[in-house]
């Protein structure tokens, strides 16, 4: 027969063991309710700023830039519209097209070059879509298929 005392020491150590497992799956709930919290602290300051945003009249909504169009750093020239309105990256380009050597027109991978580049496909075709973002919001034109070059210089 069993003693007693043994039967007592297994059944306390199947008590600290259940004491273990729950412990865990406290520390687990507690985790995952704090991340719960903090999610719905996000979603009511959002909700907050949204209905601010609303409340203000509509004049205090910025207006874009005229000639912007959205998403976009190109804007499309107008009279009297300097280069300076134009993104870092596409007044340099104009700078270049605008160059001496780019009077008679620049490819891509000299432009690539020109701007200190590296002439590779993935550079010289980054080049070329905003190039041709420049050709179509009137900044640049394309005398050749290919071939840029500023606004201002006569058709080669």
């Amino acid at each position: 027969m069993a003693s007693v005392l043994g039967l007592l020491e297994a059944r306390e150590k199947k008590v600290r063991e259940e004491i273990a497992r729950l412990r865990e799956e406290a520390e687990r709930v507690q985790a995952a309710l704090g991340e719960a919290e903090r999610a719905l602290e996000r979603l009511v300051d959002a909700r907050v700023t949204v209905a601010e945003v609303l409340a203000q009249p509509p004049s205090a909504v910025a207006e874009p830039q005229r000639g912007s169009v959205a998403g976009s750093p190109v804007p499309h020239r107008t009279d009297g519209m300097a280069a300076s309105v134009l993104a870092p990256d596409y007044q340099r380009i104009v700078s270049v097209l605008e160059s001496e050597a780019g009077q008679e027109g620049m490819r891509c991978q000299q432009l690539a070059v020109a701007l200190g580049l590296k002439a590779v496909p993935a550079k010289v075709e980054g080049l070329r879509s905003k190039a041709k973002r420049l050709v179509e919001r009137g900044w640049a034109r394309q005398v050749r298929p290919g071939v840029f070059t500023a606004l201002a210089v006569p058709a080669v």
